[in-house]
């Protein structure tokens, strides 16, 4: 079975779950990097909201 990006354990937008289980890590730790990136550089806000668009929500692919 083919491993697939998608959006999954949903709190905003379920990227951070879909990156968790994609890379088999607990998705505080993506969530955590997120936070880092605003905070830090101010561009997680955007890179967040382009992920949310791009992935598939894997909720709805069965």
């Amino acid at each position: 079975m083919q491993k697939r990006l998608v959006r999954k354990d949903k709190k905003i937008a379920g990227v951070c779950g879909g990156l968790g289980e994609y890379f088999n890590q607990d998705p505080v730790i993506f969530r955590i990097l997120f936070v880092a990136a605003v905070l830090l550089f101010g561009t997680g806000v955007l890179l967040y909201l382009v992920m949310a668009v791009i992935m598939p929500d894997g909720e709805k692919q069965g």
